[in-house]
């Protein structure tokens, strides 16, 4: 058996199109038609991905993702939206998502997004299932990284991360006063071309802030550096 693909989405010819291709590409597709179907199937099903429309009966997308993201941290959820609109975007990924594809998309598109999603979350996931004795701590400034617990602490109190946050964080940190473009860090954590469109690096960036920084317009940790990206150190 492949992996279980969820798609939540109300247009029945645009779940007939993602049916037809990600069983093509080897997946094992289940699908609802509204938001509260969706929360049900998630449960029951237990899928490896959500493709999740932003528009949906009973209960909108952006609801779903945020109760799915409460249950389960680590389920890859990519948001679909017919609107072009940068603020439902944002919020999508404010409250887990992973990605986002914008209708109208080409099915190839969609199916390569899943497959990158698909392939950073099982790449962290053998991370995390190796033996906890081998991990070695990251420590920058008051901020302890703990790569295979997928946890970070700050001063000590446990930092709440969605998976896309922390493996940003950590890649981060492994390139440590590094100055990385914003494309280095898509194809690295997304591992997918999204040429022309960094706003996700930086929407993903300004959460981290907000988690770490005291003074987000004065950053300690994650510096801009203005024209090519961002670096991560210790406060001075």
């Amino acid at each position: 058996m492949g992996q279980t693909i969820l798609v939540v989405e109300d247009e029945a010819s645009i779940i007939t199109l993602l049916e037809y291709n990600l069983s093509k590409a080897g997946f094992d597709v289940a699908s609802a038609t509204d938001g509260e179907k969706g929360m049900e199937l998630a449960e029951k099903q237990q899928p490896d991905l959500v493709l999740l429309d932003l528009m949906l009966p009973k209960m909108d997308g952006l609801e779903v993702c945020k109760q799915l993201r409460r249950q389960n941290k680590r389920l890859p959820i990519i948001m679909l939206t017919a609107k072009d609109d940068e603020f439902d975007k944002v919020l999508g990924l404010e409250l887990g998502a992973d990605d986002y594809i914008t209708k109208p998309f080409s099915p190839r598109e969609v199916v390569a997004r899943v497959k990158a999603v698909l392939r950073r979350s099982h790449v962290f996931s053998d991370r995390s299932e190796r033996d906890e004795e081998e991990e070695t701590v990251m420590k920058i400034g008051d901020m302890e990284i703990y790569p295979l617990r997928y946890e970070v602490f700050m001063n000590g109190e446990i930092v709440d991360l969605t998976p896309k946050q922390f493996e940003l964080l950590v890649y981060l940190a492994e390139n440590k006063g590094r100055v990385l473009s914003r494309e280095q860090l898509l194809n690295a954590i997304w591992a997918f071309d999204y040429t022309g469109d960094t706003r996700i690096v930086d929407v993903h960036v300004s959460h981290l802030r907000e988690k770490f920084e005291t003074d987000k317009k004065n950053p300690g940790y994650i510096k801009t550096v203005r024209g090519f990206g961002y670096k991560l150190e210790a406060p001075q």
